[in-house]
């Protein structure tokens, strides 16, 4: 890296002007002034000039900023180095995702014997990349794939089906397949799929909700596919698992993070019903049938989950058998491969995977090449091989395989990392601090080897604490490229998450959800008073829900932080659930349409609690116009209010991508300027490399 410029860049005069209006709301008595409501209402002219002005503003400081191009050259390197998704054999050939040097979408290939070739790229259906593979789904036989694409970020996938052997699409074209769940019949001829309803079969404005279940026979056209299952809430979300026999159709429907519900088709009676096996349960299952065996993860009872096994055809309570009971660590995933259960624990937020018989016998542990994560894990129930992917915080993704019986791993498909990265290998350590009330939260800290015992350092602390989703060692070349410019990096895992179970996931939720911002806050002053950094050197970090966590912590606690990357972000919790898909997520933060919940939401949210004269870190919050998933209102109101409401000084940028979304889908290119902006901002605020 060359050396660094030690300027501090002053921004070009103030940011655009915004309008306010005085526009109050009474919700449950309360008296709720939203100045910049106006803001919301994205097809508004005044409000696309507004938005142009902000993000013009915001790139005339951004491309101005000491050690940016020095970002931007290293995080082009770091992405640059790929990686290969987990993979999935069917019919003798084994499939699975790769994005190498140069590509900005990654691309499905195949292998069958010693020939690898690609199977689906959507590299070439876009000059500038932003068309997007969303999922994809091999057929029983391994002759067939189905694949869904997006463009610009906005998920809204088109399911297509792809020849193996021609490398041609079928005629076949299935729109409003959003994060579809596809299941081949054995066959080849059909699959049951998820869609959303096209606009005049659901009430206006639902059409992001009531996903439901069809049936697909190649050669049809869409109108013609048959309804199997309308879950009764519009919320609900249907998953779908077929067993290899095609004899049981599973559903899953998930109503939230915390419960499901499970049903039954058993395509081989004359006239198939669905039967429920498992429904209202406050608890949450997951699973698949194998040879007439239905294998459930479950936290019913067990809120590290365990796994139970069932005869489809007497699912009665009084009959479920206990295969694994719960243990101290969490049972993350599992799949019956290779004649053998498979589990994937998360022990201290690091994987595990452990062997089993199909009794649920330990038969041993699975060698991971490091104390990283696993990625996914695949195989056939009769066959010899275990698949599964892994990364850490130095590894980039691989593909590996792995034969009971034998003691060591193979490397199915790398990335062809440069000796650069080899070498430079971080020093990674695992703590644990106190939060508010006591309870004991984990972090990563990733730094330099040479930098252990050095005093005070320029720190970036990230989390997530939401949804069940666990954030664990991944790898990261935002972590990477801040730490080689001699930087820390903390991961806190956080309440609300799914690294310790669901007792920890809903310690963090509804009315908990103040946990997690204690758990990150807290974090932040345990990074303070261990020496590690100072307020004046630390930035936070996060997206979407993590959008949220940082922008509750600097409403919060201001003064414990010098700079605030808030990406993707929900800030106005009394109306988010008015906007995109946002109802989904009622059962994870509750809603101001109920005034229990509304005390607590509004107790919190960050764009309410935006006080005048406050001296707010500088913020750089971001958002992508085609989301789907987060509306980019939010980030609009909250960069308005602290730009008018902040103490002067420290800076508030928007910066708005055209052609992006929540995230999912974006191409490399956008990812490097978008990280090397990221990156030189927060350089600038806490004068990492001498940039401050």
């Amino acid at each position: 890296m060359p050396a660094p410029r030690p300027s501090r860049p002053t921004p070009p005069g103030p940011p655009p002007p915004t309008r306010r209006n005085d526009h109050v709301d009474v919700i449950h008595g309360v008296e709720i002034h939203d100045p910049y409501r106006w803001l919301e209402d994205e097809s508004d002219p005044a409000v696309q000039a507004w938005v142009e002005a902000q993000d013009a503003y915001s790139a005339a400081v951004l491309r101005r900023l000491p050690g940016r191009a020095a970002f931007r050259r290293r995080l082009r390197q770091l992405l640059n180095v790929g990686s290969v998704g987990a993979p999935v054999e069917r019919g003798g050939r084994l499939f699975y995702t790769s994005l190498r040097a140069g590509q900005n979408q990654a691309v499905v290939r195949v292998r069958s014997g010693a020939r690898d070739e690609v199977l689906i790229n959507p590299n070439r259906l876009s000059p500038d990349g932003t068309i997007a593979l969303d999922w994809w789904y091999p057929s029983e036989d391994g002759t067939l794939v189905a694949y869904g694409l997006s463009s610009g970020g906005d998920e809204l996938s088109t399911l297509y089906v792809r020849q193996v052997r021609s490398r041609r699409d079928l005629p076949d074209r299935l729109e409003r397949t959003r994060a579809a769940s596809v299941a081949w019949l054995p066959d080849g001829s059909g699959f049951y799929y998820t869609r959303l309803p096209f606009p005049g079969e659901v009430p206006s404005g639902e059409e992001q909700y009531h996903r439901r279940v069809f049936l697909h026979r190649l050669g049809d056209e869409q109108g013609r596919d048959a309804l199997i299952f309308a879950p009764a809430q519009p919320e609900a979300w249907p998953h779908l698992a077929l067993s290899p026999d095609g004899r049981y159709l599973l559903i899953l429907v998930l109503h939230g993070w915390s419960r499901s519900d499970v049903y039954l088709l058993d395509r081989s009676e004359p006239a198939p019903a669905l039967r429920p096996i498992v429904v209202g349960e406050q608890a949450y299952f997951d699973g698949e049938v194998v040879d007439g065996v239905l294998y459930l993860r479950t936290n019913l009872g067990a809120p590290n989950y365990r796994l139970i096994a069932l005869d489809p055809r007497r699912p009665e309570r009084a009959a479920w058998r206990e295969l694994v009971a719960e243990s101290d660590t969490v049972l993350s995933s599992f799949t019956v491969a290779a004649g053998h259960l498979v589990l994937h624990r998360l022990v201290h937020a690091t994987s595990r995977l452990e062997l089993r018989t199909l009794d649920g016998a330990l038969r041993g542990t699975i060698p991971l090449p490091g104390s990283g994560t696993v990625t996914g894990i695949d195989g056939r129930p009769d066959g010899e091989t275990i698949y599964f992917g892994y990364t850490s915080f130095t590894t980039p993704p691989a593909a590996y395989a792995f034969r009971p019986g034998e003691q060591e791993v193979r490397v199915v498909a790398a990335p062809r990392a440069p000796a650069w990265l080899a070498a430079f290998q971080p020093h990674v350590e695992q703590v644990r601090y106190p939060s508010k009330d006591g309870t004991r939260v984990s972090l990563f800290l990733l730094r330099g080897a040479e930098q252990r015992q050095e005093g005070p350092r320029p720190t970036l602390l990230t989390g997530y604490g939401g949804f069940n989703v666990s954030h664990t060692p991944a790898f990261t070349p935002m972590a990477l490229a801040w730490i080689e410019q001699g930087g820390v990096w903390a991961l806190a895992n956080l309440r609300g998450g799914g690294e310790y179970g669901e007792a920890w996931h809903r310690a963090g939720m509804l009315d908990r959800k103040q946990n997690v911002f204690d758990d990150f806050i807290a974090a932040a002053g345990w990074l303070i008073s261990q020496g590690l950094t100072t307020p004046a050197q630390l930035a936070i970090a996060g997206g979407s829900n993590g959008g949220l966590l940082v922008g509750a912590a600097m409403t919060q606690r201001p003064e414990l932080f010098r700079a605030v990357l808030c990406m993707v972000p929900l800030l106005d919790m009394v109306r988010y659930h008015h906007f995109r898909i946002a109802r989904l997520w009622i059962p994870e933060y509750g809603s101001a349409e109920d005034p229990r919940q509304f005390s607590w939401l509004y107790a919190y949210s960050p764009y309410h609690r935006v006080r005048p004269g406050e001296r707010y870190p500088a913020v750089l919050l971001t958002t992508g116009e085609q989301d789907s998933r987060v509306d980019p209102l939010h980030a609009r109101k909250m960069a308005a209010r602290l730009q008018a409401e902040a103490a002067p000084g420290r800076p508030v940028l928007l910066r708005v991508e055209r052609q992006a979304g929540h995230g999912a889908g974006k191409p490399v290119a956008k990812l490097v300027e978008e990280q090397a902006d990221a990156l030189a901002f927060l350089a600038w605020q806490t004068g990492l490399g001498g940039n401050g």
